[in-house]
C-alpha cells in the first residue's frame, strides 16, 4: 500500500492481525528488538529469531591474497570465476524467428549490455547465451556484479535490458511478441548440473594436506584410516544418487551463512557455485557486519576471501566428521556435545 492511500478496512484488518501477533505473550524473544524491525527490508517483520554464535578455528588458510601455505596444518583456495545469472525467456511468432533471434545474439550484445549495465554502476554482463525451446529462445545472461550477491542486482539489469529489447528495432525485425524474466535456465536457489557446469556465485576450489602424524594425533586414526573411510562415503553417496562428494559441507554453508587429506592424505573440496556478497541484503545488520569483521571480510574487496574461508573450513569439517567414523567416536560426540549426555553402549551378554 502506497503512503498516499488511504486505509482500506482490510489494509486496516491485517495491521490489527499483525499488531495481535507483536503483542502475543508467546512472543517474548522474537519481539524483543521490535523496535529495530522498521528498518528489515522484509515483509511484516514483526522481530528477530536470534541464533548462537561460536568462533571455529583456528584454522591456518592460504589464499591468493594470505600468507605462505604451511603444508600441513593449512588450507589454500583458489577463487576460479564468479558469475550471477538471469535466464529471460523470448517468445516467437514462430521457430523460425526463434532460429534467426538466436543466431543475432552476438550482435546485440553491446546495445544488451548497455541497456542492463545502466542500472548499476556495479553490473556487468559477461556472456550471453541462447538456447532454442521451440518458439522461444531463452537468453542466459551472466554477470559479475563485483562484492554483492548480485541476485536482485541482476534481475533489474535484465528487466530494464528486456524492456529496451522489445521496443527496439531488433523486436520489429524478429517479431518479439513478450518475454518472461526468468525460464528456469538460471536455476535460481535450486541445484541443477547446469550450475556444476558454469558458475551462479563463486566457483572456488579448496585443499590441503595431512600428515600421517597429525592426523593420528589430532584426528585419532591414521591417514590410510581416513582415507579408506572418505572411499567408503564416497561409494556409498554414488549408490545412493547424491550430486557431488561431500560429508557435511552443508553445515559449514549455512553456519558462515547465517552468521554471515602413502603417509600424508590431501583433501580438495569444490564448490561450483556458491551465491554470497559481502555488501548489501543482510550483511547490513549490526549482528552480521560484525561476524564478517571478526572472518576479516567485512570489506566489499573480502568476498573472495569469504568464500575461501567457507570451502576451507567445509574441507577441515569433513576431515573432521570423517575422522569420527573411521575412529568410532561420531555417536559418542554427538552424545556428548550436542547433548550432554555420557554415552555407552551396553552390549548384552551372550
Amino acid at each position: 500500500m502506497s503512503k498516499l492511500e488511504p486505509p482500506t478496512e482490510r489494509s486496516l484488518d491485517r495491521r490489527s492481525r499483525l499488531n495481535s501477533v507483536i503483542d502475543s505473550p508467546s512472543l517474548q524473544h522474537v519481539t524483543r528488538h521490535s523496535d529495530e524491525a522498521a528498518v528489515v527490508q522484509i515483509e511484516n517483520c514483526v522481530g528477530f529469531v536470534q541464533v548462537p554464535v561460536g568462533i571455529a578455528g583456528p584454522l591456518r588458510i592460504s589464499g591468493p591474497d594470505t600468507a605462505a601455505f604451511n603444508a600441513c596444518g593449512g588450507m589454500q583456495f583458489e577463487v576460479l570465476k564468479e558469475a550471477m545469472s538471469r535466464a529471460p525467456m523470448f517468445l516467437f511468432a514462430s521457430p523460425g524467428h526463434a532460429i534467426a533471434f538466436s543466431r543475432a545474439v552476438p550482435s546485440l550484445r553491446i546495445d544488451f549490455a548497455r541497456w542492463a549495465e545502466s542500472t548499476s554502476r556495479y553490473v556487468q554482463v559477461q556472456e550471453l547465451e541462447a538456447s532454442i525451446i521451440s518458439s522461444s529462445v531463452h537468453l542466459y545472461c551472466s554477470y559479475f556484479c563485483g562484492s554483492a550477491a548480485g541476485q536482485n542486482m541482476v534481475s533489474k539489469s535484465t528487466q530494464q535490458a528486456c524492456e529496451m529489447l522489445r521496443i527496439s528495432e531488433y523486436a520489429k525485425r524478429f517479431e518479439i511478441k513478450g518475454f518472461f524474466i526468468e525460464g528456469q535456465l538460471a536455476s535460481d536457489k535450486k541445484p541443477s548440473w547446469g550450475n556444476v557446469q558454469r558458475p551462479r556465485g563463486v566457483e572456488v576450489l579448496a585443499w590441503g594436506i595431512i600428515t600421517n602424524a597429525a592426523c593420528e594425533e589430532a584426528l585419532g586414526c591414521s591417514t590410510e584410516r581416513l582415507y579408506r573411510t572418505q572411499t567408503a562415503l564416497k561409494e556409498g553417496g554414488i549408490r545412493n544418487g547424491q550430486s557431488g562428494c561431500n560429508i557435511n559441507t552443508a553445515n559449514i554453508v549455512a553456519a558462515l551463512f547465517v552468521s554471515t587429506g602413502q603417509d600424508e592424505l590431501k583433501m580438495t573440496l569444490y564448490f561450483p557455485s556458491l551465491p554470497f556478497g559481502t555488501v548489501g541484503g543482510g550483511t547490513l545488520y549490526p549482528s552480521q557486519r560484525e561476524c564478517l569483521d571478526m572472518l576479516g571480510c567485512s570489506e566489499p574487496a573480502r568476498k573472495r576471501k569469504l568464500a575461501g574461508k567457507i570451502a576451507a573450513f567445509a574441507v577441515a569439517l569433513d576431515a573432521s566428521t570423517s575422522a569420527a567414523i573411521a575412529n568410532d567416536t561420531f555417536t559418542k560426540s554427538h552424545m556428548r556435545l550436542a547433548r550432554g549426555e555420557i554415552y555407552g553402549i551396553r552390549v548384552p551378554k551372550l
